[in-house]
């Protein structure tokens, strides 16, 4: 089987927890604590691998995850941080949340690593407790916990051009003449298993071209095999639509192209919109019998709607040079931009519906300050990176859907008052 889907868990590494330990030596008076931090638990990268082209290392292995951080130890030893877990997958991959089917990444393009799950960050030791009136902490900080996720892959192939078709009207033979790619070749309606890319070189300029197995009469439904492979034609620009013009299976040409069309709109309206050109091939195989060539009942069908025909043979190679033609002239008229699939889910968005608990309280000493704290705090504080500019907009978001605003205006917070989160100062503006 082609493996072009996978569900699998991933997990980040949990923060290693900070350590309690005080200074001993017999000739150092008032040692102090001196418990070092956790280190960072391990991220969880997704990364582009040119030489693969299925996702068959995740069918049988489905639980991914990263190192946890280790302790700190005493004499402020850091604890080593988490190694990241690297997961290689073919360009096109396209990563989403299995619940909701949302988008968090798409290996496409220039993107060609992404950290898809970060690490909890490492707790800190007892030696950032010590205070005047608290000299001796006998607690520290634990690590953040791990982020845990389970995504559906899916390998949407890059090709510029689309085969598109029923079964056994010639597509992998058109395949093999113009382009050096094997694919198999017999007279059974599903020979071709699995999405073929072949590159075709033409006196003015090379594209990719992919042959996508057979669509019946309701692939958009589930009937047959084409609705598993309509994805792989997502990112394509132009549609070749080979038909059997010959009617060698006594089926209508004419009726075929409507039907498949009727399939592809099904699936997505977006890409049955897309520049088409017409294949009719097996033009060997055409007798003349007095009535009306299946060729000139193409042309008078589907030329007034824009759709150029092109009578081809796969298996001489007439017509097909001409064809080639038209459709390097169609990609040059549409857009080169590979078709990337946009962000729609953030992993960390899962914190936004944790209900854990948080205070807000003004400090004792300066009611213009306000203390925010409690666990729902740390752990974003411990995902998100505010230097970035990603993550300070995740952080705003997070004030106002997790209600943290709303609480400090019930607390009384004016304009220009400070929020103080875990060493992390903020002012407050509406």
């Amino acid at each position: 089987m082609f493996a072009d889907r996978a569900t699998i868990t991933i997990r980040s590494g949990k923060g290693g927890d900070g350590h309690v330990s005080f200074r001993r030596e017999l000739y150092v008076p008032n040692g102090g604590p001196d418990g070092g931090d956790g280190g960072k638990g391990g991220d969880v990268i997704f990364e582009v691998d040119e030489g693969q082209n299925t996702l068959g290392d995740y069918r049988h292995k489905r639980k991914y995850k990263a190192e946890d951080g280790k302790e700190g130890g005493k004499r402020r030893c850091h604890g080593a941080d988490g190694e990241d877990i690297i997961l290689k997958v073919p360009e096109g991959t396209v990563i989403m949340d299995a619940q909701s089917r949302k988008v968090i990444a798409d290996m496409s393009g220039e993107n060609k690593r992404q950290i898809v799950l970060k690490g909890g960050r490492g707790g800190k030791g007892n030696q950032h407790y010590a205070t005047p009136t608290m000299q001796v902490p006998k607690y520290a900080q634990p690590g953040q916990p791990a982020q845990e996720l389970e995504v559906l892959l899916e390998l949407k192939v890059i090709a510029d051009v689309g085969l598109v078709g029923f079964p056994n009207v010639g597509k992998s033979t058109f395949l093999s003449r113009v382009t050096n790619a094997q694919p198999k070749i017999a007279n059974y309606h599903f020979t071709t298993l699995s999405p073929n890319l072949g590159v075709v070189d033409t006196d003015n300029g090379g594209f990719v071209i992919a042959d996508i197995p057979g669509l019946i009469e309701g692939a958009s439904e589930g009937v047959g095999l084409g609705h598993e492979f309509l994805r792989h034609i997502e990112r394509t620009r132009v549609i070749i639509h080979i038909v059997d013009a010959a009617s060698t299976e006594g089926r209508d040409p004419v009726d075929d192209i409507y039907k498949i069309n009727k399939e592809l709109e099904a699936y997505n309206p977006e890409i049955a919109a897309r520049p088409q050109v017409i294949a009719a091939n097996k033009i060997d195989c055409i007798f003349e019998d007095g009535e009306e060539s299946p060729i000139d009942r193409l042309k008078s069908e589907f030329e007034p709607q824009g759709t150029r025909v092109y009578p081809i043979s796969a298996v001489s190679g007439e017509g097909v040079r001409e064809l080639l033609f038209h459709v390097k002239e169609l990609l040059d008229s549409c857009p080169q931009k590979t078709v990337i699939f946009e962000q729609e889910f953030f992993p960390e968005d899962v914190l936004l519906k944790e209900n854990l608990p948080f205070t807000v309280a003004p400090d004792e000493e300066d009611p213009s300050i306000f203390i925010v704290e409690g666990p729902r705090i740390e752990k974003m504080l411990g995902y998100t990176n505010l230097d970035s500019e990603k993550g300070f907009a995740f952080f705003q978001r997070f004030l106002k859907e997790g209600g943290i605003l709303e609480e400090l205006e019930k607390a009384g917070i004016q304009e220009g008052d400070t929020v103080r989160m875990y060493g992390f100062d903020f002012d407050y503006y509406k």
